[in-house]
């Protein structure tokens, strides 16, 4: 009898192998991961354990969704004013406000003219750390310059009201050199704990821009780092580096989608590969992230990227990379309350897989994967954490939709 119980159980524990990993219990890694789909280059391996397709988590989080503005015209990004009301930007040209009725405000008058051609526009927002007492609020959008045009940053006072309107608009940083192209704009802000200001942008996919990625003379496919008023801080790693624009923080980046502070203050950005590759990273000052010496994934024709390698000296790693892509934009480290088992994860917005991507972290890397509110319907661009706790996101869409998330009861 011991001897069949022992044989069972032996060929209970084979069958259960061969089925593969046992599914996450709730709010626990271990199980498979997420991402099943064969990656775009599957000969590729990563540098470091988990470094892709992390163990699946499984926090039974289910949303409920409420649609708080739709008729939105591909909104793109979401601040919130500490009075209360939301500000989301469409990629047409247009800054809008929620106000606390839960009222759309018409177009925010006073906007420097918008570039809105492809994937350029209006793009993201942020508010003055200091907002009570000066009313600002920042803004990175396309601006064009004849044919040729790039990622700009500009600042204005807000006044709020029946006919809301921008009073003394400045254009604070201007990407260069600009190029003629409709894609990779970047276009993240976010200002650190000391008040400088962090802004992404994108090396504009055509050859020659992506080549500017590894240059130090031009600020495509970087970090930059900026005062509010778009002087220089003294401590920028290259401030003084002959043939070196100052305002660079880090470099080698493709398309940077998502930009965020950790609880630390420490930034974590995201960024969009091409057929595969799609990386989180936490971009340090004066470091070089490869891109497009060094890469995972694949040209969209199948071909390699470059020499098709995705490691060497002094180029860093990805803390994070997706193959295949989920096309990542907009992303917040969740630290508040209301949804209990998301406290600590990083949220990501997919354009592609249409869901918010939780990942975990733990000693800086990624230990745990889950994908949330699968049936949301859209392409999701933005995630902003409200003051509230709930999860607030915009769809990327003709029709699009500013939606707030709560658990579901």
């Amino acid at each position: 009898m011991r001897a069949s119980l022992l044989t069972a159980s032996a060929a209970l524990a084979a069958a259960l192998a061969a089925c593969g990993p046992a599914p996450a219990q709730p709010g626990q890694a271990g199980g498979a991961p997420v991402e099943s789909r064969v990656a775009n280059a599957p000969e590729q391996k990563p540098a470091f354990a988990g470094q892709t397709r992390a163990p699946g988590l499984n926090s039974n989080t289910v949303g409920q969704y409420t649609t708080l503005a739709s008729g939105l015209d591909h909104p793109w990004g979401i601040a919130f004013l500490p009075t209360g009301e939301i500000l989301v930007t469409e990629r047409a040209g247009r800054l809008r406000i929620l106000g606390k009725d839960g009222k759309l405000s018409p177009a925010v008058a006073g906007l420097p003219a918008v570039f809105a051609e492809g994937q350029g526009g209006l793009l993201g927002v942020a508010i003055d750390p200091d907002y009570a007492n000066n009313g600002l609020v920042y803004w990175t959008f396309s601006e064009a310059d004849g044919s040729v045009n790039g990622t700009s940053a500009a600042r204005g006072k807000l006044i709020l009201g029946a006919a809301p309107k921008l009073e003394n608009v400045q254009v604070i940083w201007r990407q260069a050199p600009k190029m003629d192209s409709a894609l990779h704009f970047g276009g993240r802000l976010v200002f650190a704990k000391d008040g400088k200001l962090f802004i992404t942008t994108g090396e504009r996919s055509i050859d020659a821009g992506r080549a500017q990625a590894q240059k130090l003379d031009a600020t495509l496919g970087k970090v930059v780092r900026i005062n509010a008023d778009g002087s220089i801080p003294s401590d920028n790693p290259f401030v003084g580096k002959e043939g070196a624009k100052p305002e660079i923080w880090s470099y080698g980046h493709r398309n940077l989608q998502a930009a965020a502070l950790d609880p630390s203050g420490k930034l974590w950005t995201v960024e969009h590969g091409a057929k595969g590759g799609d990386e989180l990273n936490h971009p340090e000052a004066g470091k070089n992230y490869g891109w497009a010496t060094i890469t995972y994934g694949e040209e969209y024709s199948g071909k390699p990227i470059g020499d098709g390698i995705t490691s060497k000296d002094g180029l860093e790693q990805p803390v994070y990379y997706w193959d295949p892509v989920i096309a990542p934009s907009g992303m917040s480290f969740y630290e508040a309350s209301l949804f209990p088992a998301l406290k600590g994860s990083v949220l990501i917005g997919s354009l592609k897989e249409q869901h918010v991507d939780r990942l975990v972290l733990k000693d800086g890397k990624v230990v745990g994967e889950e994908r949330l509110f699968t049936d949301i319907g859209g392409r999701v661009r933005d995630v902003v954490t409200g003051p509230d706790g709930a999860i607030y996101v915009v769809t990327d869409e003709d029709d699009g939709k500013l939606i707030k998330i709560t658990p579901k009861k």
